[in-house]
């Protein structure tokens, strides 16, 4: 089973991307981040042709999740029922605060859960989103506790720094809200005992998952963050054959700022 994570900041915009990207590596299951489309204009059709089922839940310019996965997955039995189950937002009864549906999705199949998120990047340590975004990865921390004893795998782009090597010049972002000290220690608390996959198989500094297009050439001078990751329970990373990032939709056309992140399964 292949399963990648892109932040393609516009998925209409990314589609000549996507379809070099797809036709390439061909993933079963990819989990998209800031799609920006309603879902009336979601490009399923695109993706169909592809032979990919879509699952998704936008909104006009900004957020926006989506998976689309491989249809010999999501085939339904004879009754109908998909192997596939969705649901979009946090559905945690947690009052006076949004649900998050263009930011928040649980993909379900068969015994494999998976949790596609799109956290709030927080503006300033100074600024009401701040506190959205450390109240956000509480709300996460209790799906994860839920299913601490399953197969299950975070994802996303979660707009946090764990350490130091994951970012180029960190001395100079101490108080960014993905770097600063505050935030890596709720996002600590927040993931426990999760496996950070690239780190099982990567430990070098300088790898990164997203390249800001106000630095020039920052792809091909390697100045980035690594921000998008999958963390899993160890019952689930027991079934991890690699896991690398893909930097090359970074150096074409129209590309994302962000690049893929895909975790490759070996069942015995």
């Amino acid at each position: 089973m292949l399963i990648a994570t892109f932040n393609v900041n516009s998925v209409r915009t990314r589609l000549p991307v996507l379809e070099r990207w797809l036709n390439d590596i061909k993933p079963d299951f990819l989990f998209m981040q800031e799609t920006k489309t309603q879902d009336d204009f979601f490009p399923k059709d695109f993706f169909s042709a592809l032979g990919y089922e879509s699952f998704y839940c936008g909104q006009k310019s900004y957020n926006g999740v989506a998976a689309i996965v491989k249809e010999n997955f999501s085939e339904k039995n004879a009754g109908g029922v998909s192997s596939i189950k969705i649901n979009f937002g946090f559905n945690d009864n947690e009052e006076n605060t949004e649900n998050f549906n263009t930011r928040v999705m649980t993909l379900e199949y068969k015994d494999f859960i998976f949790l596609n998120t799109y956290v709030p990047q927080g503006k300033s340590i100074e600024h009401a989103d701040f506190e959205v975004k450390k109240n956000f990865f509480a709300r996460v921390g209790k799906i994860i506790e839920k299913n601490s004893g399953k197969k299950f795998l975070w994802l996303g782009d979660l707009n946090i720094v764990p350490e130091d090597i994951d970012v180029t010049n960190p001395g100079n972002k101490r108080d960014h809200v993905c770097v600063c000290e505050e935030i890596r220690k709720v996002f600590r608390d927040t993931k426990k005992n999760l496996v950070d996959m690239l780190r099982v198989f990567n430990k070098n500094a300088g790898v990164f998952t997203f390249f800001d297009y106000r630095v020039k050439n920052a792809a091909e001078r390697n100045i980035g963050w690594r921000i998008d990751h999958m963390l899993a329970t160890e019952k689930f990373a027991s079934f991890a054959k690699k896991c690398y990032v893909d930097t090359r939709p970074r150096f074409w056309e129209r590309p994302s700022d962000h690049v893929p992140l895909i975790l490759e399964l070996e069942f015995q």
